[in-house]
């Protein structure tokens, strides 16, 4: 009976030493004990590994833990916000339900609410007696008050830097004299799904806290509509994060901070281990041009998503593949207008950089400082071009250009025929957005026509109808649309 558990203690350490060898990192020859061949025996019951290594082993990993909380837990802040909201204060029954009376010259009663929020931050870096605390835009929002509170229990009051709405961050100062840990800045390229993480912050108020799981995904992004930042990707963990995290510190097992913790996706609004964070790598040039600036300054070329480029688009436009951003409308004295872009245009690189959907190029675009020329590979009419673009900068006014021609359209395949109720209607392509404010809308195109011809020329599929429109750019055109079995002439401007 000695005999047959020996080789199964064997196999048992080996299997616990491939084990822990994950877990922890190291070489699994290590581990490995050399096994002789034999015949497996039958196991009734569990038997207890017994090493040498086995508790020097299990406090390597536990070390290592405290290792990371020591090195986080003091760079990692509280945030408190106060937003004071002034309400006018109803003085008669009559006011409050109609309103002030015409006659009344002077200034209504208000009164003061004050609204609390909460977060968390990280200290980054150091300037003189000026301590930069690094956070989420959303934390901070638009307070009055932010106030600082550290591991060691010292609060400070604290002013805002600047904040950049487009990738959720925002950076707070306070100032002391005292010697405050700042914390070390890791290298989110180099994460792989499957590694430790951390994360650090003050869920629903408790102080301190830090959690642990492993990183789930690289590269998340947000669905649309959701409401979260579409101009970063996203780390995945399951480290557990809940409210209150939101601007702590993502962190590896080597106490760097990796990530900006930003959101959960929850039914419950409570942890369900599907945690986000926002690469540190993504952060660090907003760090610097809101130290420097106050605000951060992006990249604008100046185009409409024409949407997915699915496989009856790429079969229309006649491409090999479904890589790369559609070009719908063009934005009027815009970068891409410049530069000779146009709609229906697939652009697949930028500076060599490969584009494979429209989230690719809206951050390479975004990152690319105004005044910069760069090389932009578009593929049109089935031939690659390569075109120069000097890229301007993004503003509420370049936002609110013009677009032309306003409008997308893709092949009218038999799914989105039933989902339109079109099946009796003939036509090839159909209108598949319409630019609020633009000419097509202003004209009275909307989702869901069927566009049978521009000017003269019968529109076969997706290519022919974005030849005809960029051939005849400078002059009215004029669609012939088909509408719930009617049809109508709709001429546009350019």
């Amino acid at each position: 009976m000695q005999n047959e558990k020996r080789p199964i203690r064997r196999v048992l350490w080996a299997v616990t030493g491939f084990a822990l060898a994950a877990m922890l990192g190291l070489s699994f020859e290590f581990f490995v004990p050399t096994v002789e061949a034999q015949s497996t025996a039958t196991v009734r019951t569990a038997i207890p590994v017994q090493t040498a290594n086995s508790d020097e082993i299990m406090a390597a990993y536990q070390d290592t833990f405290r290792r990371v909380a020591q090195a986080v837990l003091p760079v990692v802040v509280k945030i408190d916000v106060v937003d004071i909201i002034r309400q006018p204060v109803a003085s008669s029954p009559f006011q409050f339900f109609f309103g002030r009376r015409p006659d009344a010259d002077t200034e209504p009663e208000t009164r003061e609410y004050r609204r609390p929020g909460l977060g968390s931050g990280v200290m980054i870096r150091r300037a003189g007696n000026k301590v930069y605390v690094l956070t989420n835009a959303h934390v901070v929002g638009d307070a009055d008050e932010i106030t600082v509170s550290l591991h060691d229990g010292e609060m400070y009051e604290a002013t805002l830097v600047g904040k950049d709405p487009n990738r959720d961050l925002a950076l707070v100062v306070f100032e002391t004299r005292d010697d405050v840990p700042i914390a070390s800045l890791g290298d989110s390229d180099e994460l792989y799904v499957g590694d430790w993480a951390f994360a650090v912050g003050n869920p629903l108020g408790y102080e301190s806290t830090i959690t642990a799981g492993i990183i789930s995904a690289l590269g998340r992004r947000p669905a649309p509509g959701n409401g979260m930042s579409g101009l970063t990707d996203y780390i995945q963990t399951d480290a557990a994060i809940n409210q209150g995290n939101s601007g702590g510190a993502l962190v590896n097992l080597k106490g760097e901070v990796v990530g900006i913790n930003s959101w959960i996706a929850s039914q419950t609004g409570g942890n369900v281990g599907l945690g986000f964070a926002i690469p540190i790598n993504n952060a660090k040039r907003v760090i610097d041009e809101l130290i420097a600036y106050g605000e951060v300054e992006y990249g604008w070329l100046g185009i409409r998503h024409g949407g997915a480029i699915t496989d009856e688009l790429a079969d229309s436009l006649n491409l090999r593949d479904s890589r790369g951003a559609f070009v719908g409308s063009v934005f009027e004295d815009s970068p891409a207008e410049r530069a000779g872009i146009l709609p229906g245009d697939v652009i697949t690189e930028i500076d060599g950089e490969r584009i494979d959907d429209w989230t690719d190029l809206l951050n390479i675009v975004a990152d690319l400082p105004p005044g910069r020329t760069s090389s932009f590979e578009v593929i049109r009419e089935n031939r690659s071009i390569d075109l120069r673009v000097r890229i301007s900068r993004r503003t509420e006014e370049t936002q609110a250009a013009r677009s032309w021609p306003g409008f997308t359209v893709v092949p009218l395949t038999d799914e989105i025929r039933e989902g339109l109720s079109l099946r009796n209607e003939s036509g090839q392509v159909v209108v598949s957005s319409v630019d609020a404010g633009g000419p097509a809308a202003v004209g009275g195109i909307r989702r869901g026509d069927i566009i049978r011809r521009v000017g003269n020329e019968t529109v076969n599929d997706a290519a022919e109808f974005y030849e005809l429109i960029n051939e005849r750019s400078d002059e009215e055109l004029v669609f012939r649309v088909a509408r719930q079995g009617r049809e109508f002439l709709i001429g546009l401007v350019r």
